[in-house]
């Protein structure tokens, strides 16, 4: 027969069936009461001779030689947990109870070619994640707290020991068979030695290794593929504690994106006390949670945790039996708080935004609770824009205002349709009218004329598509402000013009003889002027011509002096 395949469960084994462990002692199965990851859990008896009985004390794990987790939680108990270890640590430690399942034995057995290996320990109820199922998802904060202080103990038991427990967690916290007083820390399958003969592993990243452990309550250690620790086991029970008091965790929307649940709980412990205590639910707070995580924050890797300044911060007076009825107030943030509001405080308890993009599971809720209010159209920074004359302003305006519109779902809400009249006019207020044509510098300009740098200036933020999405309604109500606003500027200009046309234009007919006239730079008024014949121009031909005779006459009379000089000189 084909081996079986590793971490899968075992075929169930005959009722009745005899194992026999390394110490020879012989146990008998009984029905099977529950499973594990990779094995099934029977009731068993040590009495061979008669049908194992329901209120039996035992139980046997049993799974495939091959699979790893027995192994290694048979290793954790023939090291670290063997019944005489855990009796002298009570005494020593006055301790009446020490929460660990006794272990009673181990071997190998054999049954249709298929090998198996199996644990006997003590029987065990129900496990906590069923009881606070039943108590609405949370626990109440005395119980929650002792709890915690019980858990310190076995922690500190099996830390001095050389192990770390690395999945600490509801559904591996059981309850007594008989006693649901006494609560147990167990399944050691995850089980490590971090302290092989007193050296302690070396810190080291491992990113192949990296999320180990139950997603929702493992170390930030162990999300970075570093080898367990006491900080570690530490971080995750006060995980559990937060998880139990409040009912839910921060992380819980991305427990399908191990690198998100990564980043959360960075977030909660770079921001204590604050990123805690906001987590409060009604009637229970989570200060004494906080101050624990503040602790667990200054240890190395390395160090030694001080156990008892634990369980003092949990609550050195809080006494009595555990109460597993349902707590009063609804899970989750206080119902006496917004929970918009309580998002607002944890995220700014949580620092700035990450820069990663948000991930594709995230609803549009979460986008709208971080959505902040809409900036008004004047405030958002662009290029400025002119009102030219001969376009309509919603030809352009609405292509403009979507191209430079904040794209980020998270800081601006998108602007619709229905208030970009609103925008308009708030606009129309706050950005600077154009200057007439009749005071701008230099000669005045035609009604017609359209200055061709500003159009293109203007046409380079002009979109199509943009520009056949704009509504008829915009535009007639565009188009009537603008004629309005152009009247207006016509009739200024109008009477500047006629004002410019009744002063003497001679200057500008002398200014023409030695700079080009362009033109689309005069009215017709002026180039008709330019055009006409001028009337002084024959005078001034002849006084040129007259002065030009004179001085000839005189340079010819001067010569022939000159001549008749030289000529007596050489006689």
């Amino acid at each position: 027969m084909a081996p079986p395949r590793k971490n899968t469960l075992p075929k169930p084994l005959p009722d009745s069936f005899i194992l026999q462990d390394t110490e020879k002692k012989k146990w008998r199965l009984g029905r099977i009461i529950g499973q594990g990851g990779f094995g099934l859990i029977y009731l068993a008896s040590l009495d061979v001779d008669r049908p194992v009985a329901a209120d039996t004390a035992f139980v046997i794990k049993v799974e495939y030689q091959e699979n790893g987790p027995l192994f290694s939680e048979l290793k954790f108990y023939q090291r670290a947990a063997k019944p005489e270890s855990i009796q002298k640590w009570k005494r020593k430690r006055k301790l009446d109870f020490l929460g660990i399942p006794t272990y009673w034995g181990s071997g190998l057995a054999e049954h249709n070619d298929l090998r198996y290996r199996f644990m006997a320990m003590d029987r065990l109820g129900s496990d906590l994640q069923k009881v606070c199922d039943s108590s609405g998802g949370r626990l109440k904060k005395a119980t929650v707290l002792q709890l915690g202080q019980r858990l310190l103990d076995v922690l500190e038991y099996i830390h001095e020991n050389e192990y770390v427990h690395a999945d600490i967690k509801a559904a591996n916290l059981m309850l007594g068979y008989s006693n649901r007083e006494q609560v147990y820390l167990a399944d050691y399958g995850l089980s490590y030695r971090y302290c092989p003969d007193g050296v302690h592993k070396e810190y080291r990243e491992n990113p192949k290794k990296g999320h180990n452990g139950t997603i929702e309550y493992t170390s930030i250690d162990a999300h970075k593929g570093l080898a367990p620790s006491r900080r570690g086991d530490l971080q995750i029970l006060g995980f559990c504690l937060l998880h139990w008091l409040c009912g839910s965790l921060p992380w819980d929307r991305f427990l399908k994106n191990p690198t998100q649940v990564q980043e959360a709980k960075v977030r909660l412990m770079d921001n204590l006390p604050d990123s805690v205590q906001q987590w409060s639910v009604s009637g229970a707070s989570t200060d004494e949670v906080a101050s624990y995580f503040l602790y667990v924050k200054t240890l190395d890797y390395q160090d030694k945790p001080n156990y008892q300044h634990l369980k003092d911060l949990l609550g050195s007076v809080v006494k009595g039996r555990l109460d597993f009825s349902m707590p009063q107030g609804p899970a989750g943030p206080s119902a006496t708080k917004n929970p918009k509001s309580m998002e607002k405080k944890a995220a700014r308890a949580r620092g700035p935004p990450s820069a990663k993009p948000l991930p594709a599971e995230q609803d549009d809720e979460e986008h709208e609770e971080v959505k902040s209010k809409p900036v008004p159209a004047p405030y958002i920074r662009r290029p400025p824009i002119t009102k030219p004359q001969s376009q309509p302003k919603d030809d352009v305006l609405p292509a403009v205002r979507r191209s430079l519109r904040p794209r980020s779902a998270h800081r601006y809400k998108e602007v619709d349709s229905e208030d970009e009249e609103e925008e308009e006019e708030e606009e129309d207020d706050v950005r600077p009218k154009p200057i007439p044509a009749c005071y701008l510098r230099g000669p005045p300009i035609g009604p017609g004329a359209q200055p061709k740098q500003k159009a293109k200036s203007r046409a380079s933020y002009r979109n199509t598509d943009d520009m056949e999405e704009t509504s008829a309604r915009q535009q007639r109500l565009s188009l009537h402000r603008r004629e309005h606003k152009r009247v207006n500027g016509d009739t200024k200009c109008r009477t500047q013009r006629e004002r410019w046309d009744k002063k003497p234009l001679h200057h500008r007919a002398a200014y023409s003889q030695f700079f080009p006239v362009h033109s689309d730079s005069f009215g017709e008024s002026e180039r008709s002027v330019l055009k006409s014949p001028k009337p002084e121009a024959g005078s001034s031909f002849r006084n040129r011509l007259v002065s030009f005779s004179v001085f000839l006459a005189i340079s010819l009379s001067l010569a022939a002096v000159l001549g008749l000089c030289r000529s007596t000189s050489g006689q």
